[in-house]
């Protein structure tokens, strides 16, 4: 009786400083003007076509990787805090039991390097507030050539949407399985198809025999998109743009490169060179502007 008690009365201490920290936690992305959620686990399926999952056992899942829910994702926060007060019953009786008995594992859906909740979102909540690095799960994972990262949200969601969609299209990830086209800000992919068929068009014309889109992205991807990839890495650019990828530098060099081409015939290295120099020269704010509002910041 008096382990009860004691259990009853420390999950609703455990209710308490959870939910002030949920109430903080909304504060400051109201003051940020970022409102993150967990992620939903149908618009994911639907977005990236999941079909089928393959159980991988009873795992220790690292509670910081739980990026959604299959159902409850609007009943929590990023961070699996409790955003309203009709889950404290629920909340307490299930901290209470995992004071006194612990409490079985949780089932996930894992796509990517990332977790998604389709039994036990109150135990998770309630490791999460207890500071729990990880938790024991049935893990369901499902295949996928654009998995999530550990980090995923929204925005990286319609990313790899996106992403999903032009492998669809162009059929890299069967003819160049390395290929690794990857985007920090949404709306990039339809401007590679475009170069694509571009590049389908003049090979035509040169070659004279028609060629299907997938042929014509297969060659682009070898003569094109990793020629000015190397480009790209002998100039350290990566180094200039820390939290760009590969292919965000590959979009605003070629981007670049066809402005300067106004001016009379450039090479796309010196394009390249020409973005690293300005890249350098911090005082030059609008050429920052321009490359940050292309980039999406």
């Amino acid at each position: 009786m008096e382990d009860n008690i004691l259990a009853r009365t420390e999950a609703r201490k455990n209710w308490d400083r959870a939910r002030q920290h949920a109430i903080f936690e909304e504060l400051l992305s109201l003051i940020s003007g970022r409102q993150e959620g967990l992620l939903s686990f149908d618009e994911v399926q639907a977005r990236l076509r999941l079909r089928h999952s393959n159980y991988r056992g009873v795992q220790d899942i690292p509670i910081d990787r739980i990026r959604g829910s299959v159902g409850r994702y609007r009943d929590f926060t990023r961070t699996f805090l409790p955003r309203s007060a009709t889950l404290r019953d629920r909340w307490e009786r299930v901290n209470k039991i995992a004071l006194t008995r612990g409490f079985p594992p949780i089932e996930v859906y894992q796509v990517g390097e990332a977790y998604f909740v389709l039994d036990g979102n109150h135990r998770v909540s309630i490791a999460r507030q207890a500071g729990m690095p990880s938790i024991q799960a049935h893990v369901w994972e499902f295949a996928t050539s654009v998995g999530l990262s550990a980090d995923a949200d929204l925005n990286e969601l319609m990313i790899k949407t996106e992403y999903r969609e032009f492998l669809a299209n162009t059929g890299l990830d069967v003819s160049r399985p390395e290929a690794d086209i990857v985007f920090t800000a949404p709306g990039r992919y339809r401007e590679l198809e475009y170069q694509i068929a571009l590049y389908r068009s003049a090979l035509e014309r040169i070659d004279g025999d028609l060629m299907t889109y997938q042929d014509a992205a297969a060659r682009w991807y070898d003569m094109i998109y990793t020629s000015a990839v190397q480009i790209i890495r002998q100039h350290g650019l990566l180094d200039e743009f820390p939290d760009r990828t590969e292919a965000d530098l590959f979009s605003w060099v070629w981007r670049h490169h066809r402005e300067l081409q106004q001016y009379g015939p450039i090479s796309l290295e010196d394009a390249a060179e020409d973005v690293k120099r300005q890249a350098s020269r911090p005082f030059l704010s609008r050429v920052w502007d321009a490359v940050t509002n292309f980039l999406g910041e």
